[in-house]
Parts: structure tokens; sequence; C-alpha cells
């Protein structure tokens, strides 16, 4: 999973610190100022709304785009003030910021959404970079979204939702993958992985974190590293396919597993491909039928296993029915592909919303905290969720689903999984 450069994030908390006496806590409508009850309201939140915003990587060097992410939230929240709103409120939905995967643009966003459209909540943030998580701790703004960057794990005021994905010692690691992959190699004993991620503070967690989930499924190590560069996809992947097919005592491991994103992949998995390679490949990133356009990506793809922490789209439950529904509805009546950024947006404004309606009519930050600090619920599209715990731990579920023939199949069906120590 995904860990955003640290030195920027230490200059991001720095500026936070300097421009502080500027921000929305101090001017009157702060988290701790006012309420409800007095005739007074919290910043974003009126008689009859709550405003909210998002921020969102619409666009990356890469071509990379997590655009979805925005609409999800959005069908999430029509849905919501179609019933009705939050204990009377409707959700005033501004958007999202879209920080292009910059953290200088990330701590922008997040500034902007406080100080001058004065949002209650931002939710969705979904990036690869989070430099403006201090920020938003440090003036009090519950923040929700896919919990695969440190900073979902441990701040009281930003949360997963399904969880922290990338814990610290003393949290958990979510087994979903390695057990899934156990799962269609029949079994880990006397099985070898490969894991491969970008030579980053992120890609370097990662391997750390998957080293350990594998290790404890069963499977031996064979190759473990952050070894492709982040700032640009390789020409040539020949050198990091030779180093993989002969990871596992001059042979090749029975599984690769990435933990990079759809450009990284497309690259390595067409090298493994010409190269021979006929074991399992897997990556969390390519559940998306609009990768499946190009012949050369979807050739690419073809075979591979993707890791999700949700129910797959193919599932029939009455959950998955509706978010569809919702989704269609939200896109203006018309059919739309369905990917995994949507899923990311719709559900990380479903925990935000659960709180929200938990916390009353007498709505502020302190009370939304309060109800947070107790909240739980079950049968979701990411299992059952439970809070503070989802703050230090992952809610455990997931499945994968391989690519065959152009259309996605699940190959390892939604379930949760008993997480292991983070050391």
């Amino acid at each position: 999973m995904l860990r955003p450069i640290r030195t920027l994030a230490a200059a991001a908390a720095a500026l936070a610190l300097v421009s502080a006496c500027n921000s929305a806590s101090s001017n009157g409508t702060g988290p701790d100022k006012g309420g409800a009850s007095s005739g007074q309201f919290y910043r974003g939140v009126t008689d009859d709304s709550i405003k909210v915003g998002g921020i969102v990587s619409m666009t990356s060097s890469s071509g990379y785009s997590k655009k979805d992410t925005d609409l999800g939230a959005r069908a999430r929240y029509q849905r919501a003030n179609a019933e009705g709103g939050v204990n009377g409120r409707k959700i005033d939905y501004i958007g999202a910021e879209d920080d292009g995967q910059d953290p200088a643009k990330n701590l922008a966003a997040a500034r902007k959404l406080v100080q001058q459209d004065k949002v209650f909540a931002i939710s969705p943030m979904s990036s690869v970079t989070f430099s403006g998580a201090d920020f938003l701790q440090q003036e009090k703004v519950p923040t929700f979204g896919w919990g695969t960057l440190p900073s979902f794990c441990g701040p009281t005021y930003i949360y997963g939702f399904n969880g922290c994905l990338v814990p610290s010692p003393g949290g958990t690691i979510n087994q979903t993958w390695p057990e899934g992959i156990a799962t269609v190699l029949g079994g880990a004993k006397g099985k070898s992985v490969a894991v491969i991620a970008n030579d980053s503070d992120a890609g370097k967690f990662g391997i750390r974190t998957f080293r350990q989930g594998f290790a404890a499924a069963g499977f031996e190590v064979a190759y473990a590293k952050a070894a492709v560069p982040a700032t640009a996809v390789p020409s040539d992947w020949s050198a990091y396919v030779k180093d993989i097919l002969s990871s596992n005592g001059g042979g090749a491991p029975d599984a690769v597993v990435s933990v990079m994103q759809t450009p990284n992949n497309i690259g390595l998995f067409t090298a493994l491909k010409r190269a021979g390679y006929k074991g399992v490949i897997s990556d969390p990133t390519d559940y998306d039928p609009g990768l499946l356009a190009k012949d050369a990506t979807r050739q690419a793809l073809d075979g591979v296993h993707v890791l999700l922490q949700f129910e797959p789209f193919e599932s029939k439950s009455p959950a998955m029915e509706r978010f569809k529904a919702d989704i269609k509805a939200a896109a203006g009546g018309k059919d739309v592909p369905l990917n995994m950024h949507m899923l990311t947006g719709y559900m990380s404004a479903d925990l935000f919303l659960a709180i929200a309606q938990k916390a009353g009519r007498d709505l502020s930050v302190a009370h939304f905290q309060n109800a947070a600090g107790s909240f739980s619920d079950t049968g979701t599209l990411v299992g059952d969720r439970s809070l503070p715990k989802g703050q230090k731990d992952s809610f455990g579920c997931g499945a994968l689903v391989q690519l065959r023939n152009g259309t996605y199949e699940v190959s390892v069906p939604f379930k949760c999984h008993r997480p292991i120590p983070f050391q």
C-alpha cells in the first residue's frame, strides 16, 4: 500500500502551523465555536445543510486518474438527500479538488476547502499523497478516504472507509491478499511469491508490510524489493523480469505480486508474459472495465487476479444492487462501467453519513467525534465496520477477481480474515 513522502508531509505541517492564525478555526465559525442548540453553527453547518468537499487525483503525470471517486461520492450523497438528508439537513457536496497527485496541491486543496469553502468535512480524500493530513488534523476536519496511507492510521479526525491498511507497530496487517493468493494456488505450503513496488517511501513500506503478510500465510518470500523508479514508468522491464524469474532458487516464483499503479503494472505484466511466465500475477489496482478498451492493456491484464477490499461488483447482494442503482442515478440514468474509484468515493461518503446520523441534530465536530468513538455497523460493502478500531486496524475483509477473456470473474469470494500483528 502507498505511503506519502514524509519530508513533504513535515514541510506541510510546518506551513500549516505558520498559517494557523488565519485558519477557519479562529474566525468564529470553526469547530470549537458555537453550536446548533445555541443558534450558532459550526463551520459548514447551517440549519438545513452540511457542506462537504473532496480531494481527488483527477489527473496525474502518468495519466492515471481517480476521477470517478467524485462520482461515487455524489451518488451516495444524492441518495442521502433523496431520503431526507441527515437529521433534517441536506448534504451540500461541492465536489472534489484535483490535487494532480502533487503533495503541494494536496495541501493547497485542503486549505482551500477549509479556509475558503468552509466545509464541515472532506469525504472523499483519494490520492497517493496526503500532505494535507496534518493541516486537517490540526483544524479538526473529519476526513474520509481509502486507508492506504499512514495518515489514515492514528490521527483522530481521519478515517479509512475500510479501516487502517498501513499500520504502525502495534497495529495489524490485513491478510486478505496473502490468503487469497493461497486459495488460488491451492495452499501456500511450499509456494513462493515475489513482491515488487516503486522505489519510494510508500513502496518500501508496502514491501515491509506484505513481506510479513505473505510469510505469515506460509509463503516463501523469494523476492521483495521496492525497485521501480517512482517518478517515471520504465521503458525497459527486462532487468526486473530477470531478477524476479530467477529469485526462487534460480527459477520463477509461484506468484508475482505488484504493489504499483496501472501504468507500471501494464509494463511489468506484459514483460513477464513475453518472458514465458505462467505463474499467478496479482495487483491491487486494476479492477476497472475502462482499462479494457485498448487491446494491449486488456492483454497485459488478462489472467491477473486483482485484490479488492470490498464486495465485487459481480455480487448480487442488496447492498451492491443499491450501489449500482445509485451510480446510475448520479450518472444521469446512464449505465456506466463500474470501477473501484467509484466504490472508494461511495463508501467514504457512506461512512461519513453513518457517523453524522449517529451524531444527531446538534451537529458539531465534538458530537461527531463522540459518535465516531463508539460507532459500529454490519453488512456493508466492506464488511463489518467499527471505530475507533478502524483507525488502527483494517476491517479485514476482501476478495480477488480475475480478468478472463475481457471479463472480470470472482476468483476468491468476499471474506473476512483474521489480521496478524504488524512488527
